[in-house]
């Protein structure tokens, strides 16, 4: 057998920008890079947003001051200071036993099967070679108009829209690569603890979205999206997008799993904390 077919990956995991700053102090969480970090090892991948609101404090802590540019091009600037200082933090933490490798991703490596499949094997690699992937969508080099004209043509090229993917969302990005390397679990760690059946009261927590099919699982998805409004930030797409984006890697058989980044993994995995769970009954 080929050395990269037949394998699955454990976890593939996800943290967005706000689980790790503390929002009361704009400053980095170095609590939640080291929870996180201890936990990563071989097997799993983890996808990292962040870069853009880190590069952004740093920027403000240097100067005294934020960006006065157009959106895009602040975005561009802060994610390029952020980028370093996000994998300086997941290094510092991560066992030094273990290797950790940045790997930058755009929608291009994800709508062309060469590309893909490249990915793929590299992903299986750093698991083989006792190394985590760390996962960013690589914002600096990605123009907002550009990537948009890129995208029509491949949709124009594509019987089905579905098929092509943007990955601008790192929500999207985790994902995608969920059901590029059939993981068994997708982890999607936020500042909350999952999805909200009214997401202005905490006690309305769904604990499982699930169905006896796959069918009946992607209708009790989309009905609760219904429920879901607003973003914990400017630029996110909020809850209704995470579970539009996790519909793939649900119908492949891989368990979703929504929570608060203060619990561990295994706390998650367990369901024995606050969380969403999707999966068939």
């Amino acid at each position: 057998m080929d050395e990269y077919e037949g394998f699955r990956f454990d976890l593939v995991g996800k943290i967005g920008s706000m689980a790790l700053i503390r929002k009361e102090d704009s400053d980095i969480d170095y609590n939640m890079f080291a929870r996180i970090s201890a936990q990563l090892k071989p097997g799993m991948i983890w996808v990292s947003s962040g870069d853009t609101e880190i590069g952004r404090i740093d920027h403000i802590k240097r100067s005294g001051c934020e960006l006065s540019g157009s959106p895009d091009d602040d975005k561009t600037d802060y994610s390029a200071q952020g980028q370093a200082i996000l994998m300086q933090n997941y290094r510092q933490f991560i066992s030094p036993s273990i290797g950790v490798r940045q790997v930058l991703v755009e929608h291009t490596h994800f709508n062309d099967s060469e590309k893909r499949e490249h990915i793929r094997k590299l992903f299986i690699r750093c698991a083989k070679q006792n190394a985590v992937p760390i996962v960013n969508y690589n914002d600096p080099v990605s123009a907002h108009e550009n990537r948009k004209m890129e995208l029509i043509k491949l949709r124009t090229k594509n019987i089905c829209d579905d098929d092509v993917v943007e990955c601008i969302d790192n929500d999207e990005t985790a994902a995608v690569i969920a059901s590029l390397v059939q993981t068994k679990v997708l982890l999607i760690l936020t500042a909350t603890d999952g999805i909200y059946a009214d997401p202005h009261d905490a006690r309305t927590l769904i604990r499982h979205i699930g169905g006896k099919t796959l069918e009946e699982l992607m209708i009790n998805i989309s009905k609760t999206q219904g429920n879901c409004v607003g973003a914990s930030r400017a630029g996110a797409q909020g809850a209704y997008a995470k579970l539009e984006y996790i519909k793939k890697a649900a119908l492949r058989g891989t368990v979703i799993v929504i929570g608060n980044g203060r619990y561990s993994f295994n706390q998650l995995l367990s369901d024995v904390v606050p969380c969403t769970r999707i999966s068939l009954d």
